[in-house]
């Protein structure tokens, strides 16, 4: 059974058009009228020039995205990729960053419906009820309205980014644009000229500060990516939607800063002048300049528009983020449950949009909260295309999903541009960069703190279960596997071909020599060599395996596997061993357990020639969370992959431990069970005072026993009481598995 509801999938119910709106509604109209008037009012009339080389950078960032969405359509955007192309806590990393990214631009839209509500709410003759619109929290009473009407309907449905918000808004900048081109072939070239000279009034240091404030109104496409998994047709829906998105946003800015720059400005004034006296409303008052009252009140609603649907296609994409992160415990788990009903996150979205009203409260400034943004989103842009360079070259599956052209070149100038931009924002705006190296301490400490364990257990069983996912993160795992008896070389393997997947993985099959001074003794363990050596290779090739063979001359066996798993570097030792009891053999073992720094997983087999593809019911009995989970479902993982064996995991508590935890611990231990094996598993939690004559009893009702082994100290062993009694009085086969 299953009962974890973190494992529940959204279902694919965006289409085109629906993609298109959530990187439309986060892209156009919000960004351009929060921050045109700081773009100008730094740049001039450049700051057309601003918002063009922000859109070639954008460009070149999308056609990276593109790529590894489309290979990759699941939900999370760029943490997906990160997870999948880098370590545990580099992914953590960038998910953090990107979340926070999304959940900052929500709060820049938040606070810009506000702010743009009161404005054209002072402009309505109000009476007596004109005093309530002077209440300085007013707009972020507003903004905290808006957040939590999306927070209700987010709950609801699939947030496809709002199709009649984003109709109304294309429409209203369709009329300003027309209207302006209609009074510009009217206007005298002369005087068009004049309201562009000087074209570089901030000079060169100008354009790049308007592009580092303004880049976050080119954020959208990437939004996409964070629904990947929800949209229908992914490999050719999500390519055409991000770069249809740019095509949408660039349609609307370039004419519109041109005409606003232009017929927009009254002879003898500037917009750059135009800027500085109204910094958060030029938009509205060059409107007013050449459509009068009427364009006027179209761009303030066209704010109002663009500004709910910003904040509604962030909050849906930061949502996903979480989800995406808590699926993999580098969030908390609650974050990863979908409402049976609606089929949404509700608890990542209640969680989301409450940070985002929290950050309205102690951030109430537009200025500050678009340069964090724009900052934060550059650095995870850069982190995109490393991370589409690394997916690339170390191959995805075979498909036909999308590819990015010139590579590397296209992505490596995405990299220099977008890193280059952030700096300089940096510099310019010291406050955004603190506010990101924040973010990324707080989430440090609670990685470190309360995710890293659960986390890598994942981890490391989507490792087993995906091997495509070890080959894309650049790892080939070594196993060393010491052979000695043929008879039981090909369950040895396969347990080897568990612990290193196939193709990727690396298995270093290891025959001992030792030497003697009679010929004859000397020939006959060279034959029984060379036998063993054929027998596994036999099987690994069988498997599909392509191992490499190692023969060595050593007088003392144990310590030549430790010499060698030091000097190849081998990841996992994996020892087949039929006396766990025999006091020389359990003093060996437990000396090597202490010295090498691999992961060391013991197989004792029930009789000679044992075939470990005859377990068909396991037993894992769970003690704890520890150190050797990872190990523990890699091996697990894979055992699942390759026969779909029944799995039984049971947890022994004593006599007297209350309901509630018996209860508690069954709910954690089926989240454990279902997150690292994806069919079905029995979960048992038993109460009794003697573990060791449980696990034995338990033990015989199943062919295979897989269990962690204590951490081996200077005065602990790592083989306990509970192990060497399990070997003793069992003929099960048995699993140790110890985690270095």
């Amino acid at each position: 059974m299953n009962p974890d509801p973190s494992s529940s999938v959204a279902k694919r119910t965006i289409g085109f058009f629906g993609a298109l709106g959530i990187g439309v509604g986060a892209m156009v109209g919000g960004g351009i009228l929060a921050l045109a008037g700081v773009a100008f009012s730094v740049s001039g009339p450049s700051a057309i020039l601003a918002f063009a080389l922000n859109g070639l950078i954008a460009f070149i960032t999308a056609l990276s995205f593109a790529e590894m969405a489309s290979a990759n359509p699941q939900s999370g955007g760029t943490y997906t990729y990160a997870k999948k192309a880098l370590s545990l806590q580099v992914a953590f990393g960038v998910g953090w960053i990107v979340w926070f990214a999304s959940l900052v631009a929500a709060v820049l839209y938040a606070l810009g419906f506000g702010a743009f509500a009161v404005f054209a709410l002072q402009q309505i003759p109000l009476g007596e009820f004109s005093e309530i619109l002077e209440f300085g929290m007013l707009p972020v009473l507003l903004a905290l309205a808006a957040i939590a009407f999306f927070t209700f309907s987010l709950t609801r449905n699939s947030g496809d980014g709002g199709a009649v918000i984003n109709i109304g808004k294309l429409a209203v900048f369709a009329i300003l644009i027309a209207g302006g081109l209609a009074v510009f072939v009217q206007t005298p070239f002369s005087q068009i000229t004049q309201s562009l000279d000087p074209f570089f009034s901030g000079g060169f240091s100008g354009v790049v500060a308007a592009m580092g404030y303004t880049f976050i109104a080119l954020q959208g496409f990437d939004l996409i990516g964070s629904a990947a998994g929800e949209i229908k047709n992914p490999e050719k829906t999500i390519p055409k939607a991000m770069v249809g998105t740019l095509a949408v946003g660039l349609a609307v800015y370039i004419p519109l800063l041109f005409i606003m720059s232009t017929v927009g400005v009254l002879p003898g004034d500037s917009i750059t002048e135009m800027s500085r006296e109204n910094p958060e409303t030029v938009l509205a008052v060059a409107a007013q300049n050449y459509l009068g009252a009427f364009g006027f009140w179209l761009v303030l609603v066209a704010g109002i528009f663009s500004m709910l649907s910003a904040l509604q296609a962030n909050l849906f994409a930061a949502s996903r983020i979480s989800l995406s992160m808590a699926k993999d415990r580098t969030l908390n788990h609650y974050l990863s449950n979908i409402n049976e009903k609606f089929g949404t996150p509700v608890t990542s979205i209640l969680v989301t949009c409450g940070i985002v009203a929290f950050l309205v409260l102690i951030l109430p400034d537009l200025a500050a909260a678009g340069a964090a943004s724009s900052l934060i989103f550059l650095i995870t842009f850069a982190l995109a295309h490393l991370i589409m360079i690394l997916m690339r070259n170390r191959g995805y599956k075979e498909s036909e999903t999308y590819r990015a052209p010139f590579f590397p070149a296209l992505p490596i100038v995405g990299i220099i541009t977008c890193l280059g931009l952030a700096i300089f924002q940096a510099i310019v705006v010291p406050a955004a960069g603190f506010i990101a190296l924040l973010w990324l301490l707080i989430g440090a400490v609670l990685f470190v703190s309360f995710f890293v364990k659960k986390a890598r257990a994942i981890e490391a069983s989507e490792h087993a279960l995906n091997p495509d996912l070890v080959r894309l993160r650049g790892l080939s795992p070594l196993v060393l596997l010491p052979i000695s008896n043929p008879a039981n070389a090909e369950s040895m393997v396969f347990l080897a071909n568990a612990l290193a997947p196939p193709v990727i993985g690396r298995i270093l099959l290891h025959s001992i020599v030792i030497p003697s001074t009679k010929k004859d003794d000397l020939e006959k363990r060279l034959l029984s060599s060379r036998d063993v050596t054929q027998y596994a290779l036999k099987a690994s090739f069988e498997a599909g395996l392509r191992p490499e063979t190692l023969t060595t001359i050593a007088d003392h066996p144990w310590e030549e596997i430790e010499r060698v798993v030091q000097i190849h570097n081998c990841q996992s030792l994996l020892l087949g061993l039929s006396d766990l009891n025999d006091l020389q053999t359990n003093q060996n073992l437990e000396k090597l357990v202490k010295h090498v720094k691999a992961d060391v997983v013991v197989f004792r087999q029930p009789y000679s020639g044992w075939n470990i593809n005859e377990a068909r019911k396991i037993l894992i009995p769970v003690a704890g969370f520890e150190s050797h989970d990872p190990l523990r479902a890699r091996v697990a993982a894979s055992l699942w992959r390759a026969s779909q064996p029944e799995i039984t995991f049971i947890q022994i508590l004593p006599h007297n431990t209350p309901r509630e935890t018996l209860q508690k611990n069954k709910l954690k231990l089926s989240r454990f069970a279902g997150r690292i094996i994806p069919g079905k598993t029995e979960v048992h939690i038993i109460s009794n005072d003697d573990v060791v004559s449980e696990i034995i009893k338990q033990a015989s009702g199943h062919d295979l026993v897989i269990m962690g082994l204590g951490k081996a100290g200077k005065h602990q062993k790592a083989f306990g009481n509970l192990a060497l009694s399990l070997a003793e009085k069992t003929e099960t086969a048995l699993i140790f598995i110890s985690k270095n």
